[in-house]
């Protein structure tokens, strides 16, 4: 794979635009608004040109906002317990053959000295909903981070809690929550989760968390079963109705041990198409190259780098819990993926002409 100067394969190569996919693209660069029928059109008419378009486009907009720099989080898997039974997750109820576990407060603790060393300045706390993880326990932990670290942020990833308890989380000191819609078409919701869970309530906690005053991500996976170009048009929309401050995008990848083992996992392609579409709806979300495409392809952030991204989160979760930490097959946990490989993953950086910055990395809301 050769990455054009932009970012995409076939940028600078001379691939053909079709006048109505430019129209749209500079018109969602300028205005950051489309109808939902318009981004249907511009789901369906990806092509490796079009897609080299976006991305230049993409990158110019990020570029005013954030230059190039890279911001990084260092991402500690709390724990693999899960009430729920989604039906594409690895940590599912169901799967009897999970590797379960839990880190204590002092890992935890120990986990961010070590990421706060290497030049760190957030922490994102993911896990499963885990009847554990109550206000108390996560509260004081969050509180902990904050004393010994005053200037980071903490960032929550923790799945559905009521407001109440993600008051409670904000008022202990954590400043982001980062909580995927999955999918903003209701029906496409109810294929991939067990009939206890509800779109509206995904949707709610997302508006309790604004409300409340939290940094607020969402995010959706590409590729993901049952999904449709309309369906990804409505992610779109949501995204310019809601306005995150962030948002994720992974290809879908399977578990052998949930009802989708054998389905396709998404791809790279057009994960990082729409990642620059995210970009061009809004100028200053800040915008993860996940690990999942990392895991897909060894040269996955820098496309989305590439494509517009600008956040990477490292693992810094104990060397010994991350592979049990399995929401998909073959996830990536080491060499620029994991947090001791963070000159690797400079160097890889620099490379494609990015810079990675020690620095919280909020969200600039002027948009570009």
């Amino acid at each position: 794979m050769r990455l054009g100067s932009e970012g995409a394969p076939g940028a600078g190569e001379g691939a053909a635009v079709p006048a109505r996919m430019r129209e749209l693209i500079d018109r969602l660069a300028c205005e950051h608004t489309l109808d939902l029928g318009e981004y249907e059109e511009l789901v369906r008419g990806r092509t490796p040109g079009v897609a080299a378009f976006a991305a230049a486009r993409a990158v110019a907009l990020r570029r005013a906002v954030y230059g190039d720099d890279v911001f990084i989080r260092g991402l500690i898997e709390v724990s693999s317990f899960c009430k729920n039974d989604c039906l594409y997750c690895g940590l599912r109820r169901s799967n009897a053959t999970a590797e379960r576990y839990r880190l204590t407060r002092e890992q935890i603790l120990a986990s961010c000295e070590v990421g706060y060393a290497l030049g760190f300045r957030t922490f994102v706390l993911q896990g499963g909903e885990d009847a554990a993880l109550t206000d108390e326990v996560v509260c004081d932990t969050v509180s902990a981070i904050k004393r010994a670290h005053p200037d980071c942020a903490v960032t929550l990833s923790l799945g559905e809690r009521g407001r109440a308890s993600y008051q409670a989380l904000f008022d202990a000191g954590a400043d982001r929550y980062l909580l995927r819609h999955e999918t903003a078409d209701p029906v496409h919701y109810a294929r991939l989760h067990p009939s206890e869970m509800s779109w509206e309530h995904r949707i709610a906690c997302l508006r309790d968390l604004r409300e409340i005053g939290y940094q607020v991500g969402c995010g959706f996976m590409v590729g993901s079963p049952y999904q449709t170009a309309a369906a990804l048009a409505e992610d779109l929309k949501f995204i310019e109705g809601f306005g995150p401050d962030m948002v994720g995008i992974g290809p879908f990848i399977p578990h052998h041990a949930t009802p989708f083992a054998r389905r396709r996992a998404g791809a790279l392609e057009e994960t990082c198409y729409l990642l620059s579409l995210v970009r061009l709806i809004d100028a200053a979300v800040l915008l993860p190259a996940t690990t999942a495409l990392g895991t897909i392809d060894a040269h996955g952030r820098e496309r989305a780098m590439l494509s517009g991204a600008n956040v990477v989160m490292p693992n810094l979760s104990p060397a010994d819990v991350r592979q049990k930490y399995e929401l998909y097959d073959n996830k990536a946990c080491a060499g620029s993926e994991a947090a001791e490989g963070l000159a690797e993953l400079r160097r890889r950086m620099e490379k494609i002409g990015h810079r990675v910055v020690i620095a919280r990395g909020d969200p600039k809301r002027a948009r570009a």
